[in-house]
Order: C-alpha cells, then sequence, then structure tokens
C-alpha cells in the first residue's frame, strides 16, 4: 500500500528506521497532552457545559449564552480574567489588528520586542504603507532586534527609561524569520525586566502556533493580554474559523467595543451555529497539537539524517508547532512542499507553485490539504522562495497522517535526485 501511495522503499525505511529513536521525546509529549487535557476538561466541567450551549443565534446575537459559556471556558483554560472568541475574526492576524486598534491612540507608541512582526501586520502598523494603518492614525512604532535568540534586555530597558510606550508587542512564533519562537520561561523573564521600568506599559503576546506547545501560558507569567487563532492550535481541526483575545477584562472589553461598535461591544455578535465545534475543537486540542508536535519532531529527525538543517533539533525544547527545515534552494523546498500536498485529503492532485499571495512580498510556496481553507494546525508546509529556501511546517491532525505525509514528502526528494 505504500508503494501504491507514491511511497518509495528508502523513504519508508528511513522513516520508520528514524521512529525508533524517538520514544523517549513522544513520552514528553504524551505527558504535556494529560496535563493540557486536564485543564481543558477542568474548564468544561466548572463551567457546566451542557448541550444548551450548542444552541445558535443569528442577527444581533444578543443573549447567546453558548457563546458567552466558551468566552467563559477559554478565559479558565488560557489564565485569562476574561476572553473574546468569536466568529467574527477571520484569522489570528484579524485579532492582532483588532487588538492594536483598540488599545492604541494617536501619538501612541507601539514598540515590538521581538524585531520586525510577521509579514502580514505590516501593513496594520505601516511599516509598509497603508492609508487605513496606525501609523496613517498618528501611532507611533518601533522595534528592538532579538540578541543571539534571546530578549535584548538592556536595550529594552533603556528605550523604556527613554520613551513614554503604551503597548509593547511580543511575538512568539518566529514567522517567516530564522530566529527562533520564543518559550514562556523567557517571556516570564522579559516581563519582570519590563516592569522594573515601566508597570502601566500594555504587554500583549501574539500567541498563535504556541498554545498548548507548554503547560502553562503567557498570562500566567504576568502578560496582559494574548492573541490567537481558532484554525491554529485551539481550534483543534474542528473549528472553522476564528479567533480569541484574551487576559485583562478591560482590555478584552476595549477589544469587544473595536471587534463590534463602541456602547454594544460583547453584548453583540451571532454565533451562527458554530458553538459546538469550537468548544468540541477545543476539546479535542491537546491531543491535536500532540500529534503536530509528534509529527514536527519526526520531521526535524528524519530531515536532519538527510543532511538537512533543522530547527529545532528533535530533543529540543519547544515553543510552537513550526519545524523549519532549511533546504538551501529552491528545487528541494518546492518538492518536499509537492510531497506534503499530495498527501493531503483534501485537493491532493494540486501542485504548489510559487506564487504572489497578498500580505507577502516574496513569492510563497505553500501545500495545504486541509478541510478548512488556511488552517494551519491540519498538517501544512509553506515558506517565501528567498535564499536560504526555508520550509516552515507545521501541523497534523493525527501523528499517523502525519508520519505518511513526511514519508510522501521524503520520497519526493529522493525521486527529484
Amino acid at each position: 500500500m505504500y508503494n501504491e501511495f507514491g511511497i518509495n522503499n528508502k523513504a519508508k525505511e528511513i522513516v520508520l528506521k528514524e521512529e525508533e529513536n524517538l520514544k523517549e521525546e513522544f513520552k514528553k509529549i504524551d505527558e504535556l497532552c494529560d496535563i493540557n487535557s486536564l485543564k481543558v476538561l477542568n474548564a468544561f466541567n466548572k463551567n457546566n457545559i451542557t448541550e444548551a450551549h450548542f444552541n445558535s443565534t443569528t442577527g444581533y446575537g444578543y443573549d447567546d449564552m453558548g457563546r458567552d459559556a466558551i468566552e467563559r471556558v477559554f478565559a479558565d483554560v488560557l489564565g485569562a480574567e476574561d476572553a473574546l472568541v468569536r466568529s467574527q475574526f477571520i484569522s489570528g492576524s484579524h485579532a492582532l489588528c483588532v487588538a492594536l486598534f483598540a488599545y492604541l491612540r494617536p501619538n501612541d507608541v507601539m514598540l515590538s520586542i521581538t524585531g520586525t512582526p510577521y509579514d502580514t501586520l505590516h501593513e496594520v502598523i505601516g511599516i509598509k504603507e497603508n492609508k487605513s494603518s496606525l501609523k496613517s492614525f498618528g501611532v507611533k512604532y518601533d522595534e528592538i532586534d532579538l540578541k543571539d535568540n534571546d530578549f535584548d534586555y538592556d536595550e529594552i530597558k533603556k528605550y523604556l527609561k527613554n520613551n513614554k510606550v503604551k503597548l509593547i508587542e511580543i511575538q512568539r512564533s518566529k514567522g517567516y524569520s530564522t530566529r527562533k519562537s520564543i518559550e514562556v520561561d523567557k517571556v516570564e523573564k522579559v516581563i519582570k525586566e519590563i516592569r522594573s521600568v515601566d508597570k502601566e506599559v500594555i504587554i500583549m503576546v501574539d500567541n498563535c502556533y504556541c498554545e498548548f506547545v507548554e503547560d502553562k501560558t503567557p498570562l500566567e507569567v504576568g502578560a496582559d493580554i494574548i492573541v490567537g487563532s481558532l484554525i491554529k492550535n485551539l481550534g483543534g481541526g474542528i473549528a472553522p474559523n476564528g479567533a480569541y483575545i484574551a487576559g485583562k477584562k478591560e482590555l478584552v472589553d476595549l477589544a469587544g467595543e473595536r471587534l463590534t461598535l463602541p456602547g454594544e461591544g460583547r453584548e453583540v455578535g451571532p454565533s451562527l451555529g458554530i458553538n459546538k465545534s469550537i468548544l468540541q475543537g477545543l476539546f479535542f486540542a491537546p491531543l491535536v497539537v500532540a500529534s503536530s508536535l509528534k509529527t514536527a519532531v519526526l520531521t526535524s529527525k528524519v530531515l536532519e539524517k538527510l543532511g538537512y538543517e533543522v530547527d529545532p533539533k528533535y530533543n529540543e525544547k519547544r515553543a510552537d508547532i513550526v519545524q523549519n527545515i532549511v533546504f538551501g534552494n529552491e528545487k528541494d523546498l518546492v518538492n518536499y512542499c509537492g510531497g506534503i500536498q499530495s498527501a493531503s485529503p483534501v485537493d491532493s492532485a494540486s501542485k504548489p507553485i510559487p506564487w504572489d499571495m497578498p500580505g507577502y512580498t516574496d513569492k510563497i510556496v505553500m501545500a495545504s490539504g486541509s478541510f478548512t481553507q488556511g488552517s494551519s494546525i491540519e498538517l501544512s508546509c509553506d515558506g517565501p522562495v528567498r535564499k536560504p529556501y526555508i520550509a516552515y511546517q507545521q501541523g497534523s491532525l493525527t501523528y499517523s497522517y502525519g508520519k505518511i505525509a513526511v514519508m510522501k514528502a521524503v520520497s519526493n526528494l529522493i525521486n527529484s535526485d
């Protein structure tokens, strides 16, 4: 059956052999899954989730008991005072945009301390000109790069002493960069350093790709607000869209008024039949994230064995579900993505080719044969077609499907030699 699926014997043997060496890493992931599953189940029980919470509202969405219960559950799972969880968010980037416009006013200063944010925020901030950007409304922006894959603590404190900053943004996942993703322990350390200088600045964390990869959240170590997508980790591959903003209640309320309108805020917003999917997705999320992590660990081990540079290494501590593979050339990058696409349940006959994707400067090659368009918790692999030709692989609803896809992608590399 492997051969019929286009997996050659060499690729199969390499993957199965390397898998045998990963038992200890997989055991750690299973233990993490148990901890996060307990968090979720406790939140469901605490908030007495019943079938009545699956009911739908339309129109204005007044008194949507399921929607409100979902937000209480998410708040408990994430260690937040409150949470805004809505299908009206189209993506994590949209939720970040809503949060930034909710908290920043003309002449306020926004400071990123993880370097330049992800590409889709460039026009939101005004790094790339746009008449609807924060910059066009008079919001000022600055950034401090990481130093040796850690925060530049001295530079951050110096900047805060010399400038009044309204909001500090921390992007935990690496995006299309070569830096490492940021672990919660490092977030905790930098928050303590920030608070030693400024106790009022809003600390906002872009938590996309990071939920359930560790056993605590940035909110539990002092962050004011975190933002993430439901078509990534916390949606469990079941939520069809949406995102969340969680943290201090006053900040969550401000975001609600920006998402809808002042005076109505979180009181409106119909669930349109999505409540069950969001709750069920969150219920499955710890296991799905564990499957994604196992697939990433296997990918790292196998691709390093084949001679490619990988990050993280298979046995390194992880902060997100993203696995980097440095191919060094466009051919291998495109062929690997093609293998992932051909092992997808949807659009398997499609061939990924580099193209101009909205919000990005370089051409992007993307494999994403998912049930939900753009879902990153389902197995996908993409990257900008620029040196050093890095593939960013993430997700997998089950480990078995992830392993098969890695075999297929490796077959593509071997067959193209």
